[in-house]
């Protein structure tokens, strides 16, 4: 574990400095490229949709674990 936390501060480290020391980048953005990322989010979207679909029984018995007053008052759809 203490490893792994070296690591992802490494890796942390990295990025931050790479956006620290970047320099300009004489470039423009194409035009597919808006359509590229407006792709990413609806697709993103609705595969989040779908898994939320997929697993709503659990989700849906979790919350009402979490917020009923008695134990026996939530069904276990697992």
């Amino acid at each position: 574990m203490k490893h792994q936390r070296s690591v992802t501060n490494a890796v942390v480290w990295a990025v931050l400095l790479l956006f620290v020391c970047a320099q300009h980048a004489h470039a423009y953005i194409d035009p597919g490229s808006g359509s590229y990322v407006l792709q990413l989010i609806v697709a993103g979207l609705l595969g989040a949709g779908v898994a939320v679909r997929i697993y709503w029984k659990r989700i849906r018995a979790s919350i009402l674990r979490v917020f009923s007053r008695r134990q026996g008052e939530v069904d276990d759809y697992e």
